[in-house]
Formats: C-alpha cells, sequence, structure tokens
C-alpha cells in the first residue's frame, strides 16, 4: 500500500467521523427544540429562537435551565413570553458597576 493511499484512507475516516458527529449534533439540536416547542407558547418559543441567532451560549443556557424546571416539575403548564423573559433577565443580570470620586 502506496504512502498517498493510506493518508487518503485515513482523511476518509476523519471525514466520517467529521460528518458523524455533525449529524449527532443536529439531532441533538432537533430533540431540543421538539422539546422547547412542547414547554414554551409559541410567542416564547419565537423568542427563544431569535436568541439561538444572536447569542448561542446563552440559548443553550436558557434550554438547559428550562429542562431542568420541567423535569424538577416547577413549571406549571407552558412558560410564557414574560416568564422567560423573567428568567433571561436572572440569568444575564450584572450588577451596576459604580464609580465613585473621593476628593481631597
Amino acid at each position: 500500500m502506496d504512502y498517498e493511499e493510506e493518508s487518503e484512507g485515513q482523511q476518509q475516516k476523519k471525514l466520517k467521523k467529521r460528518l458523524m458527529e455533525q449529524y449527532q449534533r443536529a439531532q441533538m439540536e432537533q430533540q431540543r427544540k421538539e422539546i422547547m416547542q412542547k414547554l414554551l407558547e409559541p410567542a416564547a418559543y419565537d423568542r427563544l429562537m431569535n436568541i439561538r441567532l444572536s447569542n448561542p451560549e446563552l440559548y443553550v443556557q436558557l434550554v438547559n435551565l428550562v429542562i431542568s424546571l420541567a423535569q424538577s416539575e416547577r413549571l406549571s403548564g407552558k412558560l410564557t413570553e414574560a416568564q422567560l423573559i423573567a428568567i433571561l433577565q436572572k440569568v444575564t443580570y450584572k450588577p451596576d458597576t459604580k464609580i465613585e470620586y473621593k476628593h481631597k
């Protein structure tokens, strides 16, 4: 077997592995979306999808939080947009920094 042929075989294996990983990620994302559609009202779901586009890390954090709330049975019915906004504010809350000047 020639070195180039072996290298091509390894490249094909790496490519297949990457494709499988992408496929698995896409499946997981589809499952997240389906779960969110069941747990959120349409307006809240639309807001969450907008967050997904603008800030993927925050989206994952919110999805995990909503799922954990549902698993711990702390949700009664579907989550409204106002409730999602309240959760979002708690997750992204940063206290205002105050700069004070002390004069001599």
